[in-house]
């Protein structure tokens, strides 16, 4: 997944999965306005694996990720990042599983889909638990984040999961030992959301008995 070239940047008029917006408004009064980003709210889960006490992640690249972590420059008027000095590693992240609210079935049927698509497990529906519902990206797109835990065995691995292809989804599974979580979130050297270290701490003040 990190096999990345011939990066470009450049601007779009129409996009499938997000819409800048400017908001007019005021204020005590004062007249304002404020550039966002509309976009679908979202699902996660944390899944752990009790018979074997990991915590079970996903892999991905994130283009978005990437170009923050690169500089760009110009060449014959195109913006440009030169993929042998910015390798495509940069832009890989660790995540909870997860997938944006597209479809018109419950949320928790959702997660319940992510998972099996994600990461390759069947899980009933009775194992997976809402835990609660955030506000992501507050000041860029202020979209709905609902947070889910599941409980996973060896016996519901049905397939190797990884996405789906053709929606270009190419992922990778990481287990992570309980033991190493704390000392694994606080690890800067791999780029994680803010929603997966919430998601580990709730799991050690909640679920995690040693």
């Amino acid at each position: 997944m990190e096999n990345i070239s011939d990066v470009t940047v450049s601007t779009f008029d129409k996009s499938r999965y997000i819409k800048p917006v400017r908001l007019h408004y005021k204020q005590n009064g004062e007249a304002k306005s404020w550039d966002f980003i509309k976009t679908a709210d979202s699902v996660c889960v944390l899944l752990f694996n009790r018979q074997r006490q990991v915590l079970l992640f996903v892999k991905q690249f994130r283009p978005v990720i990437y170009m923050n972590r690169s500089c760009m420059h110009e060449e014959k008027g195109v913006q440009k990042i030169d993929t042998s000095k910015y390798t495509g590693e940069l832009g890989i992240t660790t995540e909870l599983c997860a997938g944006i609210v597209d479809k018109n079935i419950s949320l928790q049927e959702v997660v319940q889909a992510e998972i099996l698509e994600e990461c390759g497990y069947e899980v009933p529906l009775d194992n997976i638990e809402r835990v609660v519902s955030y506000r992501g990206g507050v000041s860029t797109t202020g979209a709905l984040v609902t947070f889910f835990y599941a409980e996973i065995d060896d016996k519901m691995r049905v397939s190797k999961g990884g996405g789906v292809p053709e929606e270009g989804e190419m992922i990778e599974l990481l287990e992570v030992p309980v033991k190493n979580a704390k000392a694994f979130v606080m690890d800067e050297s791999e780029p994680k959301p803010g929603g997966l270290h919430f998601a580990i701490y709730w799991f050690f003040d909640t679920k995690w008995k040693e």
